[in-house]
C-alpha cells in the first residue's frame, strides 16, 4: 500500500478525473442545474488536470451535463496542449478555429432553457456570448450553486496537502535561524520564498512579513521597513507543492518581548487551540470561528480580531469552506482549511497563528502544520 509520501507524488490518472467529473455532474443535478460550465482556473485544474498556459480571450470551457459525456471546448491552436492534459482521456475535445463563432460551437452542447453553474472566474464576454446564443438559458456562480465542489479531498489530495504543509514547516524552522534585526521586511520575505522553493514548492503565492506596527495589518505586503530589536513580526507564507497549497502563519519576536506582547500571543495561541478543538465531523464551519473568537473576546481583544477564522485550501490557497459566523455548512471528513485567529493593535503590533487542519473520520481534526505555536524569539 502506498505511503503518504508515495501518494503525494503519484500522478492523478484519467480515472481520477473521470470520477471527479461524474461527481460534479451528480452534484449539479442534485442542485437543480442543467450542467456546469467550467472555465480555466482552479475548478478546471481540479476536474481535468488541464491548466492552459496563458490567460486568453479565446473561449475554453468544460461542459458537464447529465446524460452526456464531458466535453472540453478549446481553441484549435491550444488543442494539442489540451490533449496532453492528465484527464484528457476522460473527456471529448471540441475545438474551434479563429474566425468562427465559439458560442455557436458550444450552444448545441447545452439545454437551451437550462440553468447552469458557471465558474466564478469565467470571462464576462464568454457568458454574455452564450446568453446571446441561448437567450432562454440562465446561470449561477459555482461558489453559490456548488460551494463545496472541491472541498472534500481524497487520500491523494490529502497527501499532497500534507507534503505542502511539511515543506512550509521546514521553511519556518530555517527562517528562525536567520538574523531579523537590521534587515528589511523584503529581505526576510525573499528568504522565505527561497526556502519554500528549496523544500519543493513550484509556486510561491505570498510571503507576508509584518514587523512592528505593520503586523497590525493582516495582509501587509513586505515593505522597506527595517526590522528592529523589540519588534513582533508576523510571518504568513505559502504556495503550491505537487499542485496543492500550503499556508501557515507564525509570529516571532526580535529579542525579549514585553509582558503585554506575551499575553497577546498567548491569547491568540489559546484561541487557535480552541478553534482546533471545535473541529469534528458534523460541526458547522461557524463553530470553529465561534470557538476561536470567544477566547479573544473574553480576553478583551474582540474588536481587534478583524477577519474570519479560516478558509479552505486545495488547488488554490484560498477556497471554500470558510470558517466564519453564518456559515452553517457541516464539516465533513476530508475537508481541509486554515485556523488562523489574530489580534491586531493599530500602530503597535499584531499576532496571528495559523495551521492547516484536516477533518478526519475519527471525529477530530488533524494539523497539517506541526511547528511549535509558542512565541519564538529571533535575533
Amino acid at each position: 500500500m502506498d505511503s503518504r509520501s508515495d501518494l503525494a507524488t503519484t500522478p492523478f490518472t484519467a480515472d481520477d478525473y473521470r470520477t471527479r467529473m461524474a461527481r460534479a455532474t451528480e452534484a449539479a443535478t442534485a442542485a437543480g442545474l442543467a450542467g456546469l460550465l467550467v472555465a480555466p482556473g482552479p475548478d478546471l485544474a481540479h476536474l481535468t488536470g488541464y491548466r492552459p498556459t496563458a490567460d486568453t480571450e479565446r473561449l475554453t470551457l468544460l461542459v458537464l451535463a447529465p446524460g452526456h459525456d464531458p466535453v472540453l471546448v478549446v481553441p484549435a491552436l491550444e488543442a494539442p496542449d489540451a490533449e496532453r492534459a492528465p484527464g484528457a482521456a476522460a473527456l471529448t475535445l471540441r475545438d474551434w478555429t479563429d474566425g468562427t463563432d465559439p458560442y455557436a460551437a458550444t450552444a448545441p452542447l447545452l439545454d437551451p432553457k437550462g440553468r447552469f453553474g458557471v465558474s466564478d472566474n469565467a470571462w464576462a464576454m464568454h457568458l454574455l456570448g452564450l446568453q446571446k446564443e441561448l437567450p432562454d438559458s440562465s446561470y449561477a456562480a459555482l461558489s453559490d450553486a456548488l460551494p463545496m465542489l472541491r472541498a472534500v479531498k481524497d487520500a491523494s489530495e490529502l497527501a499532497r496537502l500534507e507534503a505542502a504543509g511539511a515543506a512550509a514547516d521546514e521553511a519556518y524552522r530555517e527562517i528562525l535561524q536567520v538574523r531579523f534585526a537590521g534587515r528589511k521586511e523584503t529581505e526576510i520575505a525573499a528568504d522565505l520564498a527561497a526556502l519554500l522553493r528549496r523544500f519543493g514548492h513550484s509556486q510561491v503565492d505570498f510571503t507576508v512579513v509584518g514587523s512592528g506596527p505593520n503586523g497590525a495589518n493582516p495582509h501587509h505586503e513586505a515593505g522597506e521597513r527595517t526590522i528592529e530589536d523589540g519588534d513582533m513580526v508576523v510571518l504568513d507564507f505559502g504556495g503550491l507543492k505537487h499542485g496543492y497549497g500550503s499556508d501557515t502563519t507564525r509570529t516571532v519576536h526580535v529579542g525579549e518581548p514585553t509582558p503585554e506582547e506575551r499575553r497577546v500571543h498567548d491569547v491568540v495561541r489559546e484561541a487557535q487551540q480552541a478553534g482546533f478543538e471545535a473541529v469534528a465531523p458534523g460541526a458547522a464551519c461557524q463553530d470553529v470561528d465561534r470557538a476561536a473568537r470567544a477566547v479573544i473576546t473574553d480576553a478583551g481583544y474582540g474588536e481587534y480580531f478583524i477577519h474570519r477564522t479560516g478558509h479552505g485550501i486545495g488547488v488554490t490557497t484560498h477556497e471554500p469552506p470558510y470558517m466564519i459566523e453564518g456559515e452553517e455548512q457541516p464539516l465533513v471528513p476530508g475537508m481541509c482549511f486554515s485556523i488562523e485567529p489574530g489580534i491586531y493593535l493599530p500602530g503597535r503590533f499584531g499576532v496571528r497563528i495559523e495551521d492547516i487542519v484536516a477533518v478526519t473520520a475519527d471525529g477530530r481534526g488533524r494539523r497539517l502544520n506541526t511547528t511549535p505555536r509558542e512565541l519564538a524569539l529571533v535575533r
